[in-house]
């Protein structure tokens, strides 16, 4: 790493993530301008940026995110949103904290079974509605759940992109996933849930009459569009059926979303322009740049110098090596954006995993996975879903900062990360 559009690849990833950080510009411009910077001095080209598997745009990300929100699109229409919101705040006596509860659990449990992503964009807009009818604060409610959604998303193959990537190079299966991970993703979500407790107290406020307003209202009431709903139901059905059958249908989850959101609208009676209204594009922009730098620094060797001098700092140490996979997984994943990181990680975990006679328990890819999974707590933008529920908070005229998001993410992280390096201890190695 040498040669100057390695160190060039390098200044104009961290400048473009110190404007990011600063919020002196917007984000898409910034990682639009980025992108084309990396162009610009050939730290990659356009059949990289555009065609490669390895280092270019991961449309597969991009296209699931289309299809998703243009599915949720048409749902908005039925006012199945309003109904759960209705629903959960009753369920919930309308008490803030027992709602931000629900909420959590539920989004947390529903990124095991779909994506973190899909569950976000779904439970997203019943949150707005939800703290819209109580008067609280947004902000806390949407970050208390996508850090759920990374949580959640940790137990199964499905829930988290970088856990497809892992299944596959390591030869793992959907019931590993639940065996290995699913234990420890549901104890983390009660540590969130005491956290969400102590961080987010001074947004508890209840408010008597507006809880009583909610706690009359009829929830089927809210149903605008039966039929349509229906429609919507039967299609999303189909579409997380999709999703848990990948291994069998081998159909990729954009594939699946596309599907999905053509039939949907060749069905319903929505407005293709309306529904195409609803997708964030800014947000699908932001991504496409994001790729694009990250692949820079794959095509100029940062981020395999990075990767090969973890390895080197392994070498045949098991617990050390488990222990330091798992730590600059969170650091990096935090960093860079999770896919693209454990895309590069998988070839070296696999060959630390062979040099050290191919433990039984796979520890090295557990703590791959936990590390890049749960390290995109960090920051607003170390995983898919914190960017796509910043751009619907921020449409939605209730911004989300950077630091707002990752003043919070961060004690998550450093409180799940201490739980998870304590589980890989105890479980691969004092208790093996």
């Amino acid at each position: 790493m040498n040669d100057w559009q390695s160190w060039a690849a390098i200044a104009v990833f961290t400048g473009t993530y110190a404007l990011i950080i600063s919020e002196r510009i917007h984000r898409v411009a910034a990682a639009l301008g980025g992108a084309g910077l990396m162009l610009a001095i050939r730290a990659t080209d356009d059949k990289s940026a555009f065609f490669s598997e390895h280092s270019g745009i991961d449309w597969n990300v991009i296209f699931l995110l289309m299809g998703m929100m243009m599915i949720v699109g048409v749902l908005k229409k039925t006012g199945m949103f309003e109904y759960l919101a209705i629903w959960s705040v009753k369920r919930a006596k309308a008490k803030p904290f027992r709602v931000m509860t629900m909420l959590v659990v539920i989004t947390a449990v529903a990124s095991a079974l779909l994506d973190n992503v899909t569950t976000v964009l779904l439970v997203a807009p019943v949150t707005l509605l939800v703290c819209e009818r109580l008067a609280l604060p947004v902000a806390p409610f949407l970050i208390a759940e996508v850090l759920a959604s990374n949580i959640g998303g940790t137990a199964t193959l499905v829930g988290d992109p970088p856990n497809i990537i892992i299944a596959s190079r390591a030869g793992l299966t959907f019931n590993d996933f639940l065996v290995h991970l699913a234990p420890l993703s549901a104890l983390l979500v009660l540590v969130l849930i005491a956290l969400c407790r102590f961080l987010f107290r001074k947004s508890f406020t209840y408010d008597e009459d507006r809880a009583a307003e909610v706690m009359a209202l009829e929830e089927r009431e809210a149903i605008r569009d039966p039929r349509l709903l229906i429609q919507g139901l039967i299609v999303l059905a189909l579409v997380v059926a999709g999703f848990v059958l990948h291994p069998v249908l081998h159909y990729a989850p954009s594939i699946v979303a596309l599907l999905g959101a053509g039939l949907l609208v060749a069905l319903s009676s929505a407005e293709t322009r309306e529904v195409l209204g609803e997708v964030e594009w800014p947000t699908l922009a932001f991504f496409a740049g994001l790729f694009i730098m990250i692949g820079g620094l794959i095509e100029t060797g940062v981020i395999g110098e990075v990767s090969s001098a973890l390895a080197d700092a392994i070498g045949d140490n098991e617990l050390g090596g488990s222990m330091l996979m798992l730590g600059g997984s969170a650091v990096l994943s935090g960093i860079v954006d999770n896919i693209p990181y454990v895309a590069t990680m998988a070839p070296i975990t696999s060959d630390l995993v062979e040099a050290m006679g191919g433990s039984s328990d796979h520890v090295m890819w557990w703590a791959l996975a936990l590390g890049a999974d749960l390290g995109g707590n960090a920051t607003a933008i170390g995983a898919s879903a914190n960017v796509v529920v910043l751009g619907i908070a921020e449409r939605n005229r209730t911004p989300i900062s950077f630091w707002q998001f990752t003043k919070y993410g961060l004690v998550v992280t450093a409180a799940t990360m201490a739980v998870s390096a304590a589980y890989v201890w105890l479980r691969y190695f004092a208790l093996a």
